[in-house]
């Protein structure tokens, strides 16, 4: 029905006489009500390194795309609530008794108490031995390991105590809302039912296999299940959509599990973590940064989902599953700090491949590719979503993706060097990409860019791109040197220290503090990487002054900006949170100037904002600590990693007197 069919259809201005005096007052309770939406801090992320998935605290998996995270979604209750779901729990409950992850891995344990029982929920993204052996697999292009994502979304039930009513509730939507799934019985009697797209797209989307030991019902787009639980009854309910044998019974869905907890068992052990009370923030953030690895191709998302909104109900909203160069590098930092460094050999390998066009020749390198190395990333609105909470417009896609942002060759050296310091050598095939790269920085880095922020404003000569222009020749006369080519060393190393006199001429004010961009006075949280990047040692007046001014003048509740949204041309509107990464980043530089108890207790405090399982969003907002944006940030994690073990490395200093940053290229 049209609005002016609406209109002819409704009653008259008589009507509404009746209707209360305090009419205003309802509709502000109204808008001022409890969102249906979930905290964005809400919700468990799971991953096999192929697919994501995010489930809210009420048990529906609220976001997953598939077969990889850039794909559509199926369920996307996270932009709109009726953009698809899947959940299981006890029937009329919403809030459990607790809910964690299995130590050591990506294994979500929801444990609910109701009225009459208990009844615990663990939900996994099955990992399995390598099961392409008969013919090559065809998306892999990577070095095959002992493991391998078997494609199957399991949720297993137990019955702990008393009797439970549990439900089953299965509802895609694909392609991002806008088609819908038809639901039919592929089993025997009631086990099995598969979801496939109705009209034209059909084949053009996954095929959805749901097989439980429940008795399944199909109601339009939902399948449904009801049972009456009771203490020892064991259920499963596995989501497929691949070619491999789903579990047929609940005792394969229980060694399907064990062997999905091994798996990240073996993979974390590999690490290094201190004995401290902070142990557990480590290891979940590298868990994280590893979940939000795609293995089939080495590349590494900056987040699982697009369009969680930076400022409550407003219009920064982005999507950021794709790879993007300095947030994958500077996430290899996190992961060598804990001696997780096995990563960085395929992502490298995914550099070389998206470096260079089909025909072998150079390709500059960009900002970001798409995790299969798309070089193309067309953004466009979805105008039929809600948002989340509101927040429009749902973004897929990115237009920064060919944008100017001088600083990805300095991070990508950066972490190429840490890589290759320890084998006393530069591989020969890496070596021509790491030339392209310098010379491409020494080619640029006079002209303006977008800078680390991505500004959708002006181009302009941001000071930290400069930084991060003179770290790729830094590490570029140091690999070099490896290499064994002294004369490039020779002649970039001159180009170095061009660069940085430029820097120092043009990029610090009359107190000595690092500024935003050349010839304005603006901060910039990115300059507290100054002292991280050995660009000038921390005990520079200017290091110091630089660290303390931002402490002081670009916080807000102690909460780490950006910059000032005022005084930054970034093509938007409206306010956005504080950064997370930026007051980790903020801990670090405080603990390289010595001032430790100052930095150990803003770390303890940003601790303290992590979600319940210990995840972080992209910013917190400072008046009510909620988590806004993109959710898990690899940005986040990776500067929490560097921070947190700054604090630590800097403590045991204190009675050793050796102090060994988190993060060092010297």
């Amino acid at each position: 029905m049209t609005a002016t069919d609406h209109e002819a259809a409704g009653p008259g201005p008589a009507a509404y006489d009746d209707l209360p005096a305090n009419l205003p007052a309802l509709i502000e309770r109204h808008h001022s009500r409890r969102s249906p939406f979930p905290p964005i801090d809400d919700f468990a992320f799971l991953s096999d390194c192929e697919t994501t998935c995010l489930i809210a605290r009420n048990g529906s998996v609220e976001w997953m795309c598939i077969p990889r995270p850039d794909s559509p979604s199926v369920f996307g209750a996270i932009l709109d609530r009726s953009a698809g779901h899947f959940r299981i729990g006890p029937y009329g409950q919403n809030v459990p008794a607790a809910r964690r992850y299995l130590p050591g891995g990506l294994i979500v344990e929801t444990t609910w108490q109701t009225e009459t029982g208990w009844l615990i929920v663990r939900d996994a993204l099955v990992m399995g031995p390598w099961h392409n052996n008969d013919e090559r697999s065809r998306s892999h292009r990577r070095t095959p390991t002992d493991w391998d994502a078997e494609h199957i979304l399991l949720r297993t039930v137990k019955c702990v105590s008393g009797v439970v009513e549990l439900e089953v509730s299965c509802e895609p939507s694909f392609d991002y809302h806008r088609v819908p799934a038809k639901w039919e019985y592929t089993g025997k009697v009631y086990e099995e039912a598969t979801a496939t797209c109705t009209g034209s797209a059909l084949g053009e989307h996954p095929t959805l296999r749901l097989t439980t030991n429940l008795k399944l019902g199909l109601e339009g787009r939902e399948a449904r299940a009801r049972t009456r639980m009771k203490e020892g009854d064991n259920v499963f309910v596995a989501l497929s959509w691949s070619d491999l044998p789903a579990p047929q019974t609940f005792e394969d869905a229980a060694a399907k599990m064990w062997t999905t907890a091994e798996c990240w068992r073996q993979w974390i052990t590999i690490g290094t973590f201190p004995d401290h009370p902070w142990r557990g923030y480590l290891q979940r953030s590298a868990l994280a940064l590893k979940g939000l690895t795609y293995a089939p191709t080495g590349a590494l998302l900056a987040a699982s989902t697009t369009s969680l909104p930076e400022t409550p109900g407003g219009e920064r909203n982005w999507d950021y599953r794709y790879a993007w160069v300095r947030d994958s590098t500077f996430a290899l930092w996190g992961l060598y700090t804990l001696g997780l460094d096995r990563e960085a050999n395929d992502f490298f390998s995914f550099i070389s491949d998206v470096s260079q066009s089909e025909n072998g020749d150079p390709h500059p390198l960009q900002v970001m590719y798409g995790i299969g190395g798309e070089k193309t990333l067309e953004e466009s609105e979805l105008d039929h979503l809600s948002g989340y909470d509101g927040a429009k417009p749902v973004r897929i896609g990115n237009g920064a993706f060919n944008q100017k942002q001088h600083d990805i060759w300095g991070t990508m050296l950066d972490s190429v060097y840490l890589h290759v310091r320890s084998r006393d050598q530069v591989p020969d095939a890496l070596w021509p990409l790491l030339k392209r790269q310098v010379e491409e920085a020494i080619e640029h880095w006079r002209q303006p860019d977008r800078g680390i922020w991505e500004v959708r404003g002006e181009p302009q000569h941001f000071t930290s791109s400069k930084v991060m222009c003179w770290v790729a020749l830094d590490r570029g006369v140091k690999l070099a040197l490896l290499h064994g080519e002294e004369g490039y060393a020779e002649r970039w190393s001159v180009i170095a220290e061009e660069i940085k006199a430029d820097i120092l001429e043009h990029g610090v004010d009359e107190r000595g503090v690092f500024t935003q961009r050349y010839g304005h006075p603006s901060l910039d949280a990115s300059l507290l990487l100054v002292p991280l990047l050995r660009f000038l040692p921390a005990h520079d007046h200017r290091v110091r002054a630089t660290v303390l001014t931002i402490a002081d003048e670009l916080t807000e509740d102690g909460l780490v900006l950006r910059y000032r949204v005022e005084t930054t041309d970034d093509g938007l509107s409206g306010e956005e949170g504080a950064f997370t990464i930026c007051s980790f980043w903020l801990v670090s530089a405080l603990v390289e100037i010595g001032e430790l108890s100052r930095a150990k207790h803003l770390c303890s405090r940003l601790l303290g904002y992590a979600s319940p399982l210990k995840l972080y969003a992209e910013e917190i907002d400072t008046r009510s600590g909620r988590h806004l944006g993109n959710f898990p940030q690899a940005f986040t994690h990776l500067a929490l990693i560097n921070a947190v073990v700054h604090v630590i490395r800097a403590e045991e200093a204190a009675a050793t007197g050796t102090f060994q940053p988190a993060h060092s290229p010297t």
